[in-house]
Parts: C-alpha cells; structure tokens; sequence
C-alpha cells in the first residue's frame, strides 16, 4: 500500500481537470504539478561590464515542495520567448547553491530551498528583455517510474532599467587585481545573508582591491607583516561628490595571513566610510586605517578627495580596499548595485581566483597574462581577476 504522501503526489501531479464551459459558464482550466517554486526577490540592474558586453546578475529562488529530491538537469533563461542562456546540468551545479551554505549542489532535498546565481551576458546587439523567464527540468524521486521527469517555468521578472552610477576609481596606480568582482566570484556575488528578517545580497558587485609589486607579488617580506603588502597604505579616493552617512573608526589592524574571529556585524567592514552618492547609491570603502579617517557623519565629500589609506581592518586576511555600491547605508542589509567607473586600462589577466589565492597565501608571483596593447575601457563594471591601471590619464 502507498504511503499517504507518495498517494498525494501520485494523484495531484496527473490531476488535470477540465471544466464544461458551457454548464459552468467559463473556459477550460487545468491544473498541473509545480512542485518546484521558482522566485525571483531582487531584478536585474543591466550593466555594461569591462568585456564591453550587458550583464543581468540575479538569483533565482528554488523550492522543492515535493516529498523526495528534485534533481536539477538543466535550466533555461528565456527573454521574451526566446532563450539567451542555458546551463547544463554541470553548470547548475556550479550555480546552484542550498540556501545558508556555501557548497554547491544541483540537487534540492525535500522541502528545502537553493538559491541559482545568475550571470546572464547579452551578445553585441541584443535587446534587453523585457520579461525573463525560467524553464526548469527537473528529475524527482518522489513521483512514480516513467513520470519523474517533470519541466516546468516560473520565476518572471521584468528587468530594472534604473540608471547605473557613473563613478571615478576608488584608487590611483597601476598593476591592481580587480579579487573576486563580478560576475562569477562566489565570495561576493553569492554572499547571500539573512538580515533583519530579509536575505540580501549586498555585496553583489563588490571588488577586493589588491596590487601587485613589479614582480607580480602581492606581498614580499614576512607575511605577517602589514608593510611587506605592496597595496597597504595606499591613498582611498572619494568616487563622487557626496555625503559621508557612516564614518567606523577605532578598530585594530589583523594580523595578515590569521583569519579575524569573534567578528561581529557592525565590524565586519572593519574602518570604513560609506558615502552617499545620490538616487539611493552608497559607495562602501572598507578595511582602512583607523588613524586615516577624519570624516564624520554628514560631510560632503569631493570626488577624487583622499578619505582614508588601505588597511587590514575588520574581517580581513590580507590589506585590501574591499569597494561596492548598495542600495541603502547599511552595508549588509541592502540590495547591491552595479556601477560603472568612468575610465581605467586592463593589462592583463590572472589564471582565476586560485592562482590568486595560491599567491596571496605563498606570497610567489602570480602568473599573468598581459595585455598588448593594454585595453582602454570607459563607463564600465571591471570583472574579475584583471590587472588595472587606474591611474588617470
């Protein structure tokens, strides 16, 4: 005998009732299982990223309302009615992640919710959709053989075409690694965290800003040591005119290479500023010098005015300038929003984000490819793991 949870999804997954129209006065209905909800909490702000091409950057909310698991084979983006991007089973599960953990998965356990990170790139000449849609096909345990296979859609959401900030660079110099930007990083981009009763992905956009020295190292000298980092001390610019909302000082420098602990929320940003931009756009500069700050809550700020040195304070590992723009002054509890810097050179590329790290932890060369002659981009997000010159010319 069927148990009574296998007998209800047996029953309503092929229950498809009809309805006389002309005994009950109204057209056919149907019903159909959905046993995949598909939502969409925050809609794409289109950006022109430093590849010169149009990125959606989003999440997906699955949840798998079946009694067994939902395995995820493939997944289509639809714009308008017509797709413009799918992701095989593999690349959803590299996407694909349960929400409040960090490892990926393309499968859902029973009553429980995933979170797809999307990075959709429009080619040269696409229009932005005007409605995006989501196709799911999914095998799920639950129903019975030869009927596992279910493809449903869900997750409309119109595109938000609010105008992007068009900002200056945050530092001056050449040979800076753009860590962990977008649109792939799962440091940041996935950095989805539940804050007063709303998960929020503020840091949707972020960068860690890093340099490095004529040899391509990031640090030489003893690791531990904050002066054996080629980016600490380095002047933090203003990216616009502004106001300062928040102003955090007082908090110690880390020991680099020991990961903080006992971080609570309001330090994590360590000594940071975070500037009001206008049109509900904050710029979050963080982990600086404590001793570096002298601005206050409700100052106005000049673009290109020098507001802090690169530290290692709050939760960080290394000296960097960690840089986003949000959608309120708080720096966790808000949307993240794309922006775009006025002008800057990519030099080059690293191998990715493990060659990256390997270097940052060895403290040996990183690997990089250059760029000849190097690319003049203008008004545009950078991406990931490029070499930047952002020094004015």
């Amino acid at each position: 005998m069927q148990s009574a949870s296998r007998t209800f999804f047996v029953c309503v997954l092929f229950l498809i009732t009809a309805v006389d129209c002309s005994r009950f006065g109204r057209c056919q209905v149907s019903q159909e299982m959905t046993p995949l909800l598909l939502t969409v909490h925050d809609a794409p702000v289109p950006f022109k990223g430093s590849d010169g091409l149009v990125h959606l950057v989003y999440e997906v909310w699955l949840a798998n309302i079946s009694s067994g698991e939902a395995d995820i084979q493939d997944i289509d983006v639809i714009g308008d009615g017509a797709v413009v991007q799918r992701l095989d089973a593999t690349a959803v599960s590299h996407r694909l992640q349960p929400a409040g953990l960090r490892e990926s998965s393309a499968v859902l356990t029973r009553g429980t919710q995933s979170i797809l990170f999307l990075n959709v790139i429009l080619p040269n000449g696409t229009p932005i959709p005007k409605q995006l849609l989501h196709r799911v096909k999914a095998h799920y345990s639950a129903a019975p053989p030869g009927r596992q296979e279910i493809v449903e859609s869900g997750g409309a959401t119109t595109p938000d075409l609010q105008p992007v900030v068009r900002i200056s660079a945050p530092l001056r110099g050449d040979r800076y690694v753009s860590a962990d930007s977008c649109c792939d990083s799962t440091r940041h981009m996935r950095a989805a965290m539940p804050i007063n009763g709303r998960v929020y992905v503020a840091q949707r956009y972020a960068v860690d800003w890093e340099q490095l020295d004529v040899d391509n190292r990031i640090y030489a000298g003893p690791r531990e040591k904050l002066e054996s980092y080629t980016i600490f001390g380095k002047p933090v610019y203003a990216v616009a005119d502004g106001v300062v909302a928040v102003a955090v000082t007082g908090l110690p420098e880390q020991t680099p290479g020991k990961y903080p602990t006992n971080i609570s929320i309001e330090e994590a940003d360590g000594n940071a500023i975070i500037e009001d931009l206008g049109g509900h756009h904050f710029a979050c500069y963080a982990h600086m010098q404590s001793s570096s700050i002298h601005l206050h809550r409700g100052d106005k700020v000049k673009a290109g005015q020098v507001i802090g040195l690169v530290g290692n304070s709050g939760n960080s590992v290394a000296p960097h300038l960690h840089f986003h723009v949000m959608s309120s002054e708080l720096s966790l509890a808000s949307n993240g929003l794309p922006y775009q810097i006025d002008a800057f050179k990519v030099t080059g590329a690293t191998p990715g984000t493990e060659a990256f790290d390997e270097a940052e932890e060895k403290g040996t060369p990183l690997a990089v490819k250059a760029f000849s002659p190097p690319h003049v981009v203008e008004d545009s997000l950078p991406l990931d793991q490029l070499i930047i010159s952002l020094t004015p010319w």
